[in-house]
């Protein structure tokens, strides 16, 4: 077994969620330079995971300070004071925004919050830098062509996932207790998997826009958080829709805060698309999750693979296609010092892979683009929620998925291991991951993925809330309980 790493430790963070560590700063119990001076030392030590991209950690002992002297500028909201990352996606100001690349290495810092970040702070979560994310996100391993990879702490030999890996690393590490994350294939919920936490790609249209999206095209990305409960991630959105109401005739969410009382209808696979077989180390923990719902009182009924081989290769081309846009953007709308002859070896194959199919491209997007009434009328049209793994396999030792590879064997890959996420992606529904199984051998956490239908994070919140409920998720501080 691999060297497992965290830095829990008895002082004023604790080792609660970010819901309870905003009580307890709220009811003076502690006070938030206290909390930010435990998370600030926690950062520093936190060199063995390699999760952070910069920091800005006198900021936030100002912000904090200002927080316990009840200034009038001082953080407010219900996360008041809460320790956090940002991924290195979206802008801060007085900080670069790098994509995880080697690019942008000589790009200014921003000049202002993107309104993603702001609505971060207004909700009062008090920013100690930026995570790390591979090159624009684009693989689901947090690993660098000219750096030491992220590493999952729970085995420091293994992928923390990406492309949020940072975040995920950090939460898990317990340096913060949530963070944010951006999933455009599986970026919340494959990370959100590998370290053992709760994280969800919501519907499409429930978060404001930011600078690195596709919205013109198909909108396959979105934002939110990772944490180590389900209750961060449901007072986490219903305060997103506090501050910012569907526009897209989405129903409305809500506070979620108890389990579910209905019988639902969950159907589940147990095989993924064209020749992908789940490991069986993922497969054991999936029988023993469907085994926990029935017993419940749910429905449980296996169900096909809800897409062929014909959208899988439309999204590998839509996914291309972003890199080629970022390729041919980047320098005149992002960062006029951008140099592209710094980019790895597999986003510059993926441009070109794009660059040779552009005629394919407008009908790769109508396919997916389908898929939306694909899930409402067919998918969904029968049960409440499917049931998946989050991966198919545990997560991979680090350099398996490097993005030295060639696009083709990363493809390959990547198809293989990661092949139940993209759906909800195109699909535009919510897809929640949390943490139901272990594998103690590797000492690596199992994740499984509740999807469901459109607009209805709802039903998945209040099946997570009762599946956590009935088996609390394993916490990396109380050690390996393997061989």
């Amino acid at each position: 077994m691999s060297e497992t790493f965290h830095t829990y430790a008895d002082d004023a963070l604790g080792d609660d969620d970010a819901t309870e560590v905003a009580r307890r700063i709220r009811d003076r119990e502690v006070s938030a330079v206290e909390v930010a001076g435990a998370a600030v030392a926690r950062a520093r030590s936190a060199t063995p995971i390699n999760a952070i991209v910069c920091e800005m950690y006198d900021r936030a002992l100002d912000l904090a300070r200002s927080f316990d002297n009840r200034d009038r500028d001082a953080p407010s909201g219900p996360f008041a004071a809460v320790p956090f990352f940002i991924k290195d996606q979206i802008d801060v100001k007085g900080l670069p925004t790098k994509l995880g690349s080697r690019a942008h290495a000589n790009r200014a810092p921003a000049k202002a919050n993107e309104p993603l970040t702001q609505q971060f702070f207004d909700m009062g979560f008090v920013g100690l830098g930026k995570s790390t994310m591979p090159e624009y996100g684009f693989t689901p391993s947090t690993e660098f062509v000219d750096d030491e990879p992220t590493h999952n702490p729970w085995n420091l030999a293994r992928t923390p996932g990406g492309s949020s890996g940072g975040s995920g690393a950090l939460v898990a590490a317990g340096v913060v207790p949530i963070a944010h994350a951006a999933d455009g294939g599986g970026s919340i919920r494959i990370p959100a998997s590998c370290n053992g936490l709760v994280g969800m790609k919501a519907t499409r249209g429930r978060f404001p826009r930011t600078h690195f999206s596709d919205d013109q095209l198909l909108a396959i990305t979105g934002h939110g958080i990772v944490s180590r409960s389900v209750r961060d991630l449901a007072n986490y959105l219903a305060e997103v829709e506090r501050m910012t109401p569907p526009k897209k005739r989405l129903a409305l969410i809500g506070r979620v805060q108890r389990p579910t009382v209905q019988r639902l209808r969950i159907g589940f696979l147990l095989d993924g698309p064209g020749e992908v077989e789940i490991s069986p180390e993922v497969r054991r923990e999936m029988e023993s999750v469907i085994g926990l719902l029935e017993g419940l009182g749910h429905d449980l009924v296996e169900q096909p693979v809800p897409v062929g081989a014909d959208v899988v290769e439309a999204f590998k081309l839509y996914w291309a296609l972003l890199a080629y846009l970022s390729n041919k953007t980047a320098k005149r709308g992002m960062d006029p010092n951008y140099d592209h002859d710094a980019l790895t070896p597999f986003v510059k194959d993926l441009s070109r892979y794009t660059s040779k199919r552009l005629r394919s491209v407008p009908g790769a997007i109508r396919l997916l683009k389908q898929q939306k009434d694909q899930a409402s009328k067919v998918v969904f049209s029968n049960i409440d929620v499917l049931l998946t793994p989050t991966i198919a396999q545990l997560p991979t030792v680090l350099g398996e998925l490097s993005m030295l590879l060639d696009a083709e064997t990363l493809f390959a890959k990547l198809a293989n291991w990661c092949p139940f996420t993209p759906y909800a992606n195109f699909a535009g529904t919510p897809s929640l991951t949390i943490p139901m199984g272990h594998d103690d051998a590797t000492n690596l956490p199992v994740g499984v993925l509740l999807n469901g239908a459109w607009g209805d994070e709802a039903t998945l919140l209040e099946l997570a809330l009762q599946m956590e409920a009935e088996r609390p998720f394993r916490r990396i501080q109380d050690g390996p309980q393997g061989p």
